[in-house]
């Protein structure tokens, strides 16, 4: 099928990076992996399949102070809408979370049960679970839609894996990534675009119908 590519969307296939455990969009910032080279963990590691290994089963915190891993827990075998954020973040990230909550509205019933809203905080410092729970709140977020927090290596580790990683919270991109877990059909658009821009995109790859492997 053929896809139309605007200026405001950017279309970014990314099984193969995901396949061959190569970051997209940045180079490496001073990371290790913090499960890295901790013996037994790290031998089964090399078991888990490419998504897993990739994106890795990090620990987090959701807005409720609960414990989530990454991969297992957040993207395993879901779509997912995924934005960076800070609570303090004045600019572009009411607006992105505003098309992140006209997203949701447009899911309906299937928000929590096929697609799922993942906005992860790139200041986890200074935002708390209490503090992120007060801000999904402004969004009028729903089951479904998790803000995500955690230490801040951690954070830090998935905003790398998912080519987010920034030095200041304030050069954090403004790029929505969009991805079938299941299918392996991932993409990437302008959080800022127009909320109908970014609901069929969304529809589109929540719709793939692409054998998982």
């Amino acid at each position: 099928m053929k896809r139309s590519l605007t200026a405001a969307l950017v279309y970014m296939t990314v099984a193969a990076f995901v396949a061959a455990g190569q970051t997209p969009t940045r180079p490496a910032p001073p990371l290790a992996d913090p499960h890295a080279g901790h013996g037994a963990r790290a031998q089964k590691a090399q078991e888990h399949p490419p998504a897993q290994k990739y994106f890795s089963d990090i620990e987090l915190l959701d807005q409720d102070g609960r414990k989530v891993r990454f991969y297992s827990d957040m993207l395993k075998g879901k779509t997912v809408v995924v934005n960076a954020f800070f609570t303090t973040c004045a600019s572009v990230c009411p607006p992105m979370n505003r098309n992140m909550e006209k997203i949701q509205e447009a899911l309906g019933p299937r928000l929590g049960k096929e697609v799922f809203l993942i906005s992860i905080s790139v200041d986890p410092l200074t935002d708390t679970p209490p503090r992120i729970k007060e801000y999904a709140r402004k969004f009028n977020a729903r089951p479904g839609w998790t803000f995500l927090t955690g230490k801040k290596e951690n954070v830090d580790w998935a905003l790398y894996k998912l080519g987010q990683y920034v030095e200041s919270k304030d050069d954090h991109t403004t790029v929505v990534i969009v991805g079938n877990e299941a299918t392996g059909l991932w993409k990437k658009a302008f959080g800022l675009a127009k909320a109908e821009e970014l609901i069929r995109i969304v529809e589109g790859v929540a719709n793939d119908k692409a054998a998982a492997k």
